[in-house]
């Protein structure tokens, strides 16, 4: 590990996990963080306790969960839910699906048992095919899950409006997913513990009843937290009842900043146990003491809050107040901090300060060797933005090595080695040259303003394809000759993009990982993921 990664993995266990916040007032004490452990649990692993997910091998790892689920899974999974894996592995019925072979020689039977039993959910897909390999939808799960509870398909519900039907039994955490994962199962699984049959009682009940689940099992306990769309499609966080979770920006310098009143409208979020969905990692939930003695929960540093105003699920109407109240999202680029000393300043998205050096010029860091030993680049190149900032005014500058550093209207940013903690901003007026950044005030350096301004650093417009959920996203990219297009991928599964013509072949992209090309040429580009060819595919329109 190269100094840099060092000094990275030092701060983010000593500002994340360990770290001491700064006391409002002298008889105060410091707010303490500890990691939530135990006390935050996956729906894997409850999953995974309840029986219902067995997992390969080793079991139901992390491995298995970012695996993509695949309709004989799926199928497996319920019909257990409904009591009948037993009678389908045992079946003995000689018709099948055509493509049966497709599946291993233990899952035949069950194959043949839901040719011969429709009324299970699984049907096939026509021609005689059930397509065993292939992946699953949120929605066709959801339909499985809903004919489980008793709901039935083209009677309760159209297919078309599956969604919106589990929606109203509670059925909402994957919601929207094209394809899915193994995690994705099991967060689908545990919420629908929850929801309702159609005789009026919990899943949960019913399957104790019947024998699926031990008199001794016990519902997963804990506040849920859930990943919830706002009207932009940004995923955001949100409690067991939907309501939304924000951040305060304040909470970057003083982890106690909201107390008295602020506290009245904008409760803290408590609880003594947390369940939380596929795509959230336990590690990044945290616990406080807040100067009131209550135990609040953080996330990626941030203590997370409700509002008052907010009374139904949905309900953002605490995003953007005062410029200091924003969504909890797991995917911000940078966020916003303030203090009375230093005003609004940029933060990473775990409350880390970072900083401008004056010397730089646009597109142009002048800070290396020593200097980048004692600022280290902060290099994060995707993500969003608070609302209160303009996203077009983020981007990145190429340093001499070719690595990608995050910029702000052009100039790069930097975090300082000294700062060890949330709230450290010790780098502000170091050598009369190193600056937090006020997103509001901030128009450039004085280097940079003294010099001609430099030539961007590429033609054309910037296009990103966010690679979630095992695609590429809805429908065609269209651009303009001369655009650069950035892939990232958002799943913790590898994934590339490998152009059909042979113009790109992108590297496999881990977690939060970019590849970039630049298309010159018109015309349409079709292209997949290596790995998963079979359906992940997307296309550009060059015009």
């Amino acid at each position: 590990m190269n100094g840099f990664g060092k000094w990275m993995a030092a701060f983010s266990l000593g500002a994340v996990l360990l770290m001491p916040a700064l006391a409002s007032a002298a008889d105060t004490p410091a707010a303490t963080v500890q990691p939530g452990g135990a006390a935050v649990k996956t729906d894997g692993q409850s999953a995974a306790e309840l029986g219902l997910l067995i997992g390969e091998g080793s079991g139901v790892t992390a491995d298995y969960l970012a695996k993509g689920t695949t309709r004989i899974q799926a199928a497996i999974i319920s019909l257990r839910l409904q009591g009948k894996l037993e009678a389908a592995k045992a079946y003995e019925g000689a018709d099948s699906f055509a493509d049966a072979n497709l599946a291993g020689a233990s899952n035949r039977p069950i194959l043949a048992f839901l040719h011969g039993h429709p009324e299970y959910g699984w049907a096939g897909e026509g021609a005689n095919r059930f397509n065993p390999l292939a992946p699953v939808s949120s929605q066709q799960l959801y339909k499985v899950l809903l004919e489980t509870l008793g709901y039935r398909s083209n009677a309760d519900f159209a297919y078309k409006d599956t969604e919106a039907f589990a929606s109203g039994k509670g059925l909402a955490a994957i919601a929207g997913t094209p394809t899915l994962t193994n995690a994705h199962m099991a967060a689908a699984l545990v919420e629908s513990l929850s929801a309702p049959t159609a005789m009026g009682h919990p899943l949960f009940d019913m399957l104790q009843k019947e024998g699926v689940l031990p008199a001794t099992a016990s519902l997963p306990a804990g506040e849920r937290i859930a990943l919830r769309h706002d009207a932009a499609g940004d995923a955001y966080l949100a409690d067991g009842k939907g309501l939304t979770l924000y951040y305060f920006s304040n909470d970057a310098d003083d982890l106690d900043a909201c107390q008295g009143q602020c506290v009245a409208n904008w409760p803290l979020l408590t609880a003594d146990e947390l369940r939380i969905p596929a795509g959230l990692d336990p590690a990044d939930f945290t616990v406080v003491t807040h100067a009131s003695g209550v135990k609040q929960w953080m996330y990626k540093g941030w203590p997370l809050y409700r509002f008052v105003k907010d009374v139904k699920a949905g309900d953002t109407l605490g995003e953007g107040v005062g410029g200091v109240w924003f969504e909890a999202k797991p995917d911000y680029r940078v966020m916003i901090g303030k203090s009375a000393e230093l005003g609004s300043y940029l933060t990473d998205s775990a409350g880390r300060t970072l900083y401008y050096f004056d010397k730089d010029t646009p597109q142009t860091s002048a800070c290396t060797d020593n200097c980048l030993a004692n600022w280290p680049a902060y290099g994060a190149a995707a993500g969003k933005v608070p609302s209160t900032l303009n996203a077009a005014d983020f981007g990145t500058i190429t340093r001499p090595d070719g690595s990608k550093q995050a910029a702000f209207k052009g100039y790069a940013l930097y975090y300082f080695v000294k700062d060890t903690k949330h709230g450290d901003a010790t780098g502000q007026n170091v050598g009369q040259v190193w600056f937090v950044v006020d997103p509001a005030k901030f128009s450039g350096t004085s280097a940079g303003q003294a010099a001609p301004s430099a030539p961007a650093e590429q033609t054309g417009k910037t296009y990103h394809v966010d690679i979630k959920d095992y695609s590429f996203g809805s429908g065609p990219l269209t651009v303009e000759a001369g655009s650069t297009i950035i892939f990232t991928n958002f799943d913790d599964m590898k994934h590339n993009a490998v152009a059909v013509n042979g113009s790109f072949a992108g590297p496999l992209l881990a977690k939060d990982e970019s590849y970039t090309i630049k298309l010159d040429k018109p015309g349409t580009y079709d292209y997949y993921c290596q790995p998963h060819k079979s359906f992940m595919t997307g296309q550009i329109i060059v015009k």
